[in-house]
């Protein structure tokens, strides 16, 4: 009842929307089933050639998001476990206790081999079908048949990955900008509790920083998947200096989270211990929240650089001129660390390190 409940309260415009964007997975299957297919059986002669598009598509759905070296470590596996498998029907024959056995050894085997995670999982998948589900071969060779037939399946899927791939760009924008987005609702929340000497809301502000670790990690890994694309198929070198572009920026973008829950803890232990940031230092967060939100909207367009710039700088001049009007270890602290995010954002937009020492000069 629950799988029928999945998706229940999608329109149809959304259902319809969802098999749009999956037009490009769907060519990938249709074109590397049918001619892992055809290689197998019409110019190698293979009769039965189950695993060619079977392959095909455990590596095309399976190996969704991973890297080029764990695609072919998936193609591997699900060529070794039907190697295995297929050698170990030879051998034992089928029935309950053989497919236990096959279901171990396999495992035993792609694990020596090295193999892990989808890979490992899904050799073990590939002998547990081939002893339970495929028929008997017809060739007088079967173990080397299906073999072939499993990389043959796995080679035209990478095939399609390199010839069809996803647009890198669109999809490391799509990880960067959110995380942009919420390191400045962090800030513009962590400048009201500032303003108001709010403790626990200070400590909410952190817990969301801290938070944002996971989608760093997943964009993080995205970056490396999306570079490995733009640098391997050839329709999308053309993409590879903006993939690089965003790749950079989101290490400085990672730094800057982690410099924003610096900020936050610092700000809600001083809170805490009853020093109150005052309005100064509140409106350096502020404006450094409103110079990471131009910043989003250069990674668009280009031409706002300036202007996220200037507001950056103009973050850290408010945060050096709250520390001089009132001296506090704590608030220089504060001030010291509004200044490292802002400079991390800096680089992130393209400024050099000797532009940043003089701009930041204060």
């Amino acid at each position: 009842m629950r799988a029928l409940s999945l998706g229940a309260d999608l329109t149809v415009r959304q259902r319809l929307e969802k098999v749009r964007k999956r037009w490009r997975l769907m060519l990938r299957l249709g074109v590397a089933t049918s001619g892992a297919y055809a290689i197998s059986t019409l110019i190698l002669g293979h009769e039965q050639a189950f695993f060619a598009p079977v392959s095909a598509v455990i590596v095309l759905l399976a190996g969704v998001g991973l890297r080029q070296r764990l695609l072919l470590e998936l193609i591997l596996g699900v060529s070794l476990g039907v190697l295995v498998g297929e050698m170990l029907i030879l051998t034992i024959g089928r029935g309950v206790w053989q497919l236990a056995l096959i279901v171990v050894i396999t495992l035993v085997v792609a694990t020596f081999a090295g193999f892990k995670g989808v890979a490992l999982t899904q050799a073990t998948n590939s002998a547990v079908l081939l002893a339970a589900v495929v028929p008997a071969a017809g060739s007088s060779n079967p173990a080397t048949t299906r073999f072939i037939d499993a990389l043959i399946g796995g080679c035209c899927a990478l095939v399609m990955v390199v010839l069809l791939p996803r647009n890198p760009t669109r999809d490391i924008d799509l990880e960067v900008r959110p995380l942009i987005s919420d390191l400045r609702g962090i800030l513009e929340s962590l400048a009201r509790a500032m303003r108001e000497s709010d403790a626990p809301a200070a400590h909410e502000a952190l817990t969301r920083a801290r938070g944002l670790q996971d989608k760093v990690n997943t964009a993080l890994t995205t970056a490396a998947n999306v570079r490995e694309v733009a640098a391997i198929s050839p329709m999308r070198w053309r993409q590879r200096p903006e993939v690089e572009r965003y790749a950079s920026v989101l290490v400085d973008v990672d730094n800057a989270i982690r410099d924003a829950r610096v900020l936050a803890r610092r700000v809600a232990t001083m809170i805490r211990l009853g020093e109150r940031p005052g309005d100064d230092l509140a409106s350096a967060v502020e404006e450094l929240a409103r110079g990471i939100g131009v910043f989003q909207d250069h990674l668009a367009d280009p031409g706002e650089r300036a202007r996220a710039e200037n507001r950056l700088v103009e973050a850290v001049r408010l945060a050096m001129e709250a520390m001089t009007q009132e001296m506090t270890l704590n608030r220089a602290a504060v001030a010291a660390q509004i200044r490292s995010l802002a400079a991390d954002v800096l680089f992130a937009g393209g400024m050099t390190r000797d532009e940043l020492d003089v701009r930041l000069s204060f």
